[in-house]
């Protein structure tokens, strides 16, 4: 019985990463992702950055949090909709892949999407303005539970039974936005408003870019164990919620 258990995870397994490998090959270079994941974050932070009296070193933390924000959950928010569109999803659901394979998979593309793509604003901080990393494993936490929990975030959001990724895309900014201003990104929370600090919290991405700052060895707002702790239960949170939403979807799918 055991070995059949562990013949079926296996299989579950290799089905995750079958399906991440998927969204690679033919999500990753779609234009929307580009413009979400990449190239939308880029421009929307030089709209705050330009103008402020503040180093262009300080500003690396949040470019980088902020691009692994929206680079992480770039892929997770259009895979569905497009694979509805394809009429290649009903295919999918009813596959020997379980659903929780389905959105594991979907997780590492967004996670993988995420994390290379971090990498240019860390590399241009350090040969541009001398931004180095003085803590690695604050800064590996932030950036690879933060993936996790970003590109859980945006399969999440792709839940909502509907074809048109443009749909997706709307709820999709309309829950990242918000989030990008109460989070620590433009400047660190302790500098923020008492309203900011009381609602930091509630975000994930507050927890990200602490860790993210005290891997360049600036003040965190919290301690590094509750930041990591809080990432890993909002990535738990996401992903169970992702499984809750995506099954009432599978059932009407299938009817």
């Amino acid at each position: 019985m055991s070995e059949k258990n562990n013949n079926i995870w296996s299989d579950q397994v290799h089905a995750a990463l079958v399906v991440a490998k998927k969204d690679i090959r033919i999500y990753y270079l779609k234009p929307p992702v580009i413009i979400f994941g990449v190239i939308f974050p880029v421009f929307f932070f030089l709209a705050f950055a330009i103008g402020r009296p503040v180093p262009v070193e300080d500003m690396v933390p949040g470019m980088l949090a902020m691009a692994l924000f929206f680079t992480a959950s770039a892929v997770g928010p259009l895979v569905t909709p497009w694979e509805r569109q394809a009429k290649t999803y009903e295919r999918l659901i009813t596959s020997p892949a379980s659903l929780g394979a389905i959105i594991a998979g979907d997780v590492l593309a967004g996670a993988g999407f995420g994390v290379v793509f971090s990498a240019i604003p860390l590399i241009v901080g350090y040969v541009g303005v001398g931004a180095t990393v003085s803590s690695v494993l604050p800064m590996a936490a932030g950036i690879l539970i933060g993936a996790v929990a970003f590109s859980s975030l945006g399969v999440l959001l792709s839940a909502p039974a509907t074809q048109s990724p443009s749909q997706i895309m709307m709820l999709a900014n309309l829950v990242r936005l918000p989030l990008i201003f109460v989070s620590g990104v433009f400047m660190p929370i302790t500098e923020m408003p008492v309203w900011g600090r009381a609602v930091a919290p509630f975000s994930p991405l507050s927890y990200s870019v602490d860790l993210i700052r005290a891997g360049y060895g600036e003040e965190t707002y919290f301690p590094i164990g509750l930041s990591i702790a809080a990432i890993i239960g909002f990535s738990i949170m996401f992903f169970a919620l992702a499984m809750f939403f995506h099954t009432r979807g599978r059932r009407k799918a299938v009817e």
